[in-house]
């Protein structure tokens, strides 16, 4: 099953800017972490590098799947073996058929995964923020929202598609 997220989401659409998160909400990092912790997460290559440059590492306890246009990305120091690589979407769904994907970023991850995504986990955060990569347009008619969880600055959000 394709997943969209965890991804946090500012009021303004904004998901990142300068190739990182431009706010910080530990209780929102730890929900990411309690969604994807033991799962496939996959993700662009400028998701996996802005990753690495913050932990030095891919993420700890998941699979990580880069998909990227760069035919030589797999060869680089800072990619280790056990991630997998693959230069397009269709082929690292195809490879990974029997497992749930969660799809945690970027903008183009997130556009061309959506039309195969069965349910989206979103942190609607509260506020707008400056950025550079926005969350491709949802319509949230062809969404169930399963679960809701406000806090003050934020709501944690559970969509199936209909």
């Amino acid at each position: 099953m394709v997943i969209i997220g965890p991804v946090a989401i500012a009021k303004n659409g904004i998901i990142g800017g300068d190739n990182d998160l431009p706010w910080y909400i530990p209780e929102d990092l730890k929900h990411f972490k309690k969604i994807t912790l033991g799962k496939t997460v996959l993700m662009g290559r400028k998701t996996y590098e802005s990753i690495v440059a913050r932990l030095h590492k891919p993420l700890p306890g998941r699979k990580s799947v880069v998909i990227t246009r760069d035919v030589n990305f797999a060869q680089r120091n800072d990619v280790p073996p056990e991630v997998l690589v693959f230069h397009d979407l269709n082929s690292a769904l195809d490879a990974l058929n029997n497992e749930d994907i969660y799809v945690i970023g970027g903008a183009q991850i997130f556009t061309a995964a959506m039309p195969r995504a069965e349910k989206m986990f979103i942190t609607h955060i509260h506020e707008a923020y400056d950025g550079d990569v926005y969350f491709p347009e949802v319509d949230y008619n062809q969404w169930n929202k399963i679960e809701e969880e406000p806090h003050e600055d934020f709501t944690y959000a559970v969509y199936a598609k209909k």
